[in-house]
């Protein structure tokens, strides 16, 4: 079932996207999914908290700052640099990390999510405003976002020692239904958006050669993790942590793009890498299932 659950997902969503309904439908998977499902999924997690979850965090984020600052040395773009950083982990990363690792993994999946959704919300808008934010506004921007509105709200609850509590039953089979809510509306989102996406041969490309030096950084990030920091816990999960180099770019770039730019660019680089990277992630997905066995 989690295997056929994203395709089924996906599909649904690319059908309903010749519908007239689809730019209402996108808005409120798109909002209860942000909204509800994941800061949910967040705090349910981050309660009944597992040790570790602060390193598999600051995984995410320093891994995200390494990247972009690669790519900015490189391409000498900041937009490019940001698409190759900032990940889509909320849509695609979450749906396909089920489906290949299995639910076991949704408390590390969370962490790394935090990680990367905190450098999103702090590097997005400077990579793609020519405007100066000051650290405030970032900071305000920061802390209005869902993952860390629902990080206060897991610690208050951890404050008053809610996890100490038998947990009821209703509160497991809620978060079952959210971790299904979360696969359905992210890859029903994703199919809605790529049905009409065009995508050129010279795109693909460019994504290629954005994803095969990011995978050789993963590597090269992970290999160091592993054998020299050599955290038991990390080490645990280092599979799920190469598996964030194989995702594609943010959706949401390209809305914020569009506001404080008035372009839309990043747009053919989030569609040709949401292509490329389902193509990594089918032959990751097959090599780890070989690799388990």
């Amino acid at each position: 079932m989690t295997l056929i659950l994203p395709f089924i997902a996906f599909l649904s969503g690319w059908l309903l996207a010749s519908t007239p309904y689809v730019g209402n439908l996108k808005k409120i998977f798109s909002s209860v999914l942000a909204r509800f499902f994941i800061p949910f999924v967040i705090i349910y997690n981050m309660v009944y908290y597992q040790t570790g979850s602060l390193g598999l965090m600051c995984f995410s984020f320093i891994s995200a700052i390494l990247v972009y600052g690669y790519f900015v040395y490189r391409f000498k773009d900041r937009l490019i640099a940001l698409c190759a950083s900032y990940i889509n982990l909320a849509w695609l990363g979450f749906p396909f990390a089920l489906a290949i690792f299995g639910h076991e993994i949704s408390s590390a999946m969370i962490a790394l999510y935090v990680g990367g959704s905190i450098f999103g919300n702090v590097w997005s808008v400077t990579a793609v405003s020519q405007e100066k934010q000051s650290p405030l506004a970032i900071l305000k921007k920061v802390m209005q976002s869902p993952p860390v509105i629902a990080l206060i709200i897991a610690g208050i609850c951890r404050l008053f020692h809610l996890q100490d509590f038998a947990e009821p039953k209703w509160l497991e089979q809620l978060y079952q239904v959210s971790k299904i809510g979360m696969i359905f509306t992210g890859m029903s989102v994703l199919g809605m958006w790529l049905r009409h996406t065009q995508v050129s041969k010279q795109d693909l490309i460019h994504s290629c050669k954005v994803m095969l030096p990011k995978l050789v950084l993963g590597a090269v990030i992970c290999s160091f993790t592993y054998f020299v920091i050599a955290n038991p816990f990390m080490n645990h999960y280092i599979g799920l942590m190469f598996f964030l180099f194989c995702l594609p770019p943010a959706a949401n770039i390209v809305a914020l793009e569009t506001h404080y730019q008035g372009t839309g660019y990043s747009a053919r680089y989030i569609a040709a890498g949401t292509i490329i990277s389902i193509l990594m992630i089918a032959i990751y997905g097959v090599i780890w299932q070989f690799i388990k066995r």
